[in-house]
């Protein structure tokens, strides 16, 4: 049995009560389901900036009645500490995922990537001292290694920030670091590379590649290539991630004022990811025969982003289940689904 699914059974006998923020969200919502389903109770915060209504609709249809009255959510702002200071009163693990996203986002509008994911990431430190949480799990970003050209990237060495969203993650872990030297304030950040899976909203100019690229195709619209496509990502399946938050929420304090690469330790370009995405279609009966248009690289993009897992493996026992093939299957499946 491994760790992962240990702690799981550990946690179905004694359960806790969870905080995750950005609830609505594509992380969250797959977070909030897999601990309903686990019978554990769970305070949601959003402000719906990015989340849906609809994403905790599908949890509720997902989860049993009794398990869907063990969730309470409030709708806030983490830009607002008394926000924060409700939603962590009694909770033993934070998962905070909210923030504001996307690189091109960011350099569009600084300010309120400043504020969302600066701001309001001290705010929650705060809130969830305060409320002497057990544990705070806090969702980084690969962007962090921002320009360090070495691959696989390993959590000790970074570069300079390429974008605004950058600085906000890498800020993050500097908060981090100094809640856990000035106050005792143990944290875990969790540096996320291309997530993706069920809920990742294809829709909005800052929508990720492969929810993107699946809508496109399903509808048969052209699928844009910024670059000439040889740009790799690790791609994580949302599962992976799930199980990332849960061991590292549940870790021994040895683990803890630490950052993890979440990933699979793959590197997928964006030429192989277009024609998965297509064969996984053409397997569920729907045929995509256009070719990808290219366009100009995008600014702020790294080109290559490959992940090191070694650390999260000995640390937190982590086990990545889904590598990108499997992964996109389900990813798919959901998709059509969603469209029919």
């Amino acid at each position: 049995m491994s760790q992962y699914q240990t702690v799981c059974e550990q946690l179905q006998h004694a359960p806790k009560t969870w905080l995750v923020t950005g609830v609505a969200g594509f992380i969250g919502s797959n977070l909030l389901e897999t601990l309903l389903k686990l019978n554990q109770k769970v305070v949601g915060l959003d402000n719906f900036s990015t989340g849906h209504q609809h994403n905790l609709d599908e949890v509720q249809n997902l989860v049993s009645t009794e398990q869907w009255a063990n969730f309470k959510f409030y709708e806030g702002d983490i830009r607002n500490l008394e926000d924060c200071q409700k939603a962590c009163a009694n909770v033993d693990y934070v998962l905070h995922q909210a923030a504001l996203g996307s690189v091109p986002r960011s350099i569009a509008d600084p300010i309120t990537t400043n504020a969302a994911n600066i701001t309001g990431f001290l705010n929650m430190l705060v809130a969830a001292r305060d409320a002497n949480v057990s544990s705070f799990t806090y969702a980084a970003s690969s962007s962090t290694y921002g320009d360090h050209p070495a691959l696989p990237k390993v959590e000790e060495n970074i570069g300079k920030p390429l974008s605004p969203y950058a600085v906000t993650k890498y800020v993050n872990e500097l908060y981090a670091e100094v809640f856990a030297r000035t106050y005792g304030f143990k944290t875990i950040g969790l540096r996320y590379f291309n997530v993706f899976g069920k809920r990742q909203d294809p829709n909005g100019a800052y929508a990720a590649v492969i929810p993107k690229w699946t809508a496109a195709m399903i509808a048969g619209d052209d699928v844009f290539i910024n670059g000439d496509g040889e740009t790799s990502r690790d791609f994580c399946f949302i599962e992976n991630t799930v199980q990332a938050n849960i061991l590292a929420a549940t870790a021994n304090d040895e683990a803890k004022n630490q950052v993890y690469n979440v990933a699979v330790g793959d590197r997928t370009t964006l030429n192989d990811l277009f024609n998965a995405i297509k064969a996984a279609l053409n397997e569920n009966g729907v045929t995509y025969t256009k070719e990808p248009v290219y366009r100009d690289f995008r600014a702020g993009d790294v080109r290559h982003s490959q992940a090191s897992i070694e650390k999260i493996k000995s640390f937190l026992d982590y086990q990545p289940n889904y590598k990108i093939g499997s992964g996109i299957e389900l990813a798919v499946s959901w998709y059509l689904a969603e469209n029919n």
